[in-house]
């Protein structure tokens, strides 16, 4: 809420927040819409949204307002459905002590951290979380046209701080929500480590009743180039169709007019910093979502969700997994601290390999030995490629044979490694026995390993 004085200098203007208004001070004219106020930020500095998508942060003081040296005019009113953030109807007031029943059928919004759930205080260019139903609202008025929502933070982490742990309990957080009755789960995440969280939760929150979609921003929503509004859109709309899996939704390109949803556990970061950085690895996205038109079209065979059927929730995880990526001259003496590991994921080059010398070559040196003994003391070792696309096969040359006759799972998945990894955290936190461990590896649950790989 902005400062007393500001209120009542806007109200003898006759504006309101998201009135399209024109600020001009010291010959500088800013024309934009009224934003509401972050909570965090400073009262007396009014939040305007210009035409190019920017926010931008106008201090304005008592002294300001009265010796004239700044002015304000109205230029349009807001002729929007949506409400204002902070303001409830008595028949909402009413209900907020009704339990369970207040919030069923609502699309819940669940805040893992990153760029999609923060907004700066313009003031001092400080970054701060922004995942109260209110300030959502408030940051993207078009959701109130599209959905009803629930949100809140389940925690604020760094993308490359989130671990197993985080998975579990964000998983737990998503069966609350369905218990809750909601009617679809949007999971806000940073980018980085994004693909990891949804191919975990894809084996935790099985037989889904509702979407569960994770979505993020490669760009902050103060910047005319995020790609937070038409992510976080989009992910609300397939939030409340039939699409009964995990799922991120991101841009489909660098322009903003509509976004894709990718399966779980087939996804990728693939750029540092482009809006459509998030690929479908081995298949086709799943879903085209328009957020403008609110359509939806489906580009692969997905699961459906069914109101009859029931959620099939299981986050027990082992965090102590390693993965190693193979490189030339990589050295048998890294594998030896590996034993302190329960599971080891190994990201080959090509068709599944590493330097095993089959030829005696002099100066190679190979680590299938080592590998052998990991394998041998019970600690499973799964294969996955750093070529990203494309199937393991262990059987076309010499290498991938001898690591298939020591025991090394992965033979014919088109994985990517993060699933693979997760895989094994998951699988792990239910047995160390290493037939059941490799049976359950290189059996499909949800969608992680295709039939057919396809390479767009």
């Amino acid at each position: 809420m902005y400062s007393e004085f500001l209120r009542r200098w806007l109200s003898d203007a006759d504006i309101d927040v998201y009135d399209r208004i024109e600020v001009i001070r010291e010959g500088a004219v800013y024309t934009g819409l009224l934003m509401p106020r972050p909570e965090t930020g400073d009262p007396n500095c009014l939040v305007i949204k210009l035409s190019n998508g920017y926010n931008i942060g106008i201090r304005i003081s008592k002294e300001d307002v009265e010796n004239g040296s700044v002015r304000i005019r109205l230029i349009e009113k807001f002729s929007g459905k949506h409400r204002t953030p902070g303001k409830r109807t008595t028949k909402e007031k009413g209900s907020q002590h009704s339990g369970l029943k207040k919030r069923e059928g609502k699309v819940y919004v669940l805040g893992a951290g990153g760029t999609i759930s923060s907004h700066v205080e313009y003031l001092t260019g400080a970054v701060h979380p922004a995942m109260s139903e209110d300030e959502l609202l408030a940051t993207y008025p078009e959701i109130s046209e599209i959905a009803n929502i629930h949100a809140e933070t389940v925690f604020s982490v760094l993308s490359e701080d989130m671990t197993p742990s985080h998975w579990s309990v964000l998983a737990g957080k998503v069966r609350d929500a369905i218990e809750d009755g909601a009617r679809g789960v949007v999971i806000t995440h940073g980018t980085d480590t994004m693909h990891y969280t949804s191919a975990a939760l894809s084996f935790m929150l099985q037989n889904l009743p509702v979407p569960v979609i994770l979505t993020g921003a490669q760009r902050s929503s103060d910047r005319g180039s995020s790609d937070a509004r038409l992510n976080l859109l989009a992910s609300l709309i397939v939030a409340k169709s039939d699409f009964g899996e995990v799922g991120v939704c991101m841009h489909a390109n660098i322009s903003d007019n509509f976004a894709y949803v990718h399966r779980g556990t087939k996804v990728r970061k693939m750029h540092t910093s482009r809006r459509d950085a998030f690929k479908s690895v081995n298949m086709l996205p799943v879903l085209r979502v328009d957020p403008w038109s609110r359509t939806i079209e489906p580009l692969n065979p997905y699961r459906k969700t069914d109101p009859k059927t029931s959620l099939k929730f299981d986050n027990r995880v082992n965090d102590n997994v390693a993965m190693v990526y193979i490189h030339p001259g990589i050295k048998p003496r890294m594998f030896s601290a590996l034993s302190e590991y329960d599971g080891i994921v190994l990201v080959g080059t090509g068709l599944g390999h590493v330097s095993t010398n089959p030829f005696n070559n002099k100066l190679s040196v190979p680590v299938i030995k080592e590998i052998r003994e990991l394998i041998d003391s019970g600690i499973p070792v799964v294969m996955s490629s750093q070529t990203i696309y494309g199937r393991l096969n262990l059987n076309v040359y010499t290498a991938g044979r001898q690591l298939k006759e020591a025991g090394v799972i992965g033979h014919l998945c088109d994985w990517t490694p993060e699933t693979a990894y997760a895989k094994l955290c998951w699988v792990l936190g239910h047995t160390k026995d290493m037939e059941t461990v490799k049976r359950e590896m290189e059996t499909n649950m949800v969608g992680e390993i295709s039939e057919r790989s396809i390479v767009l």
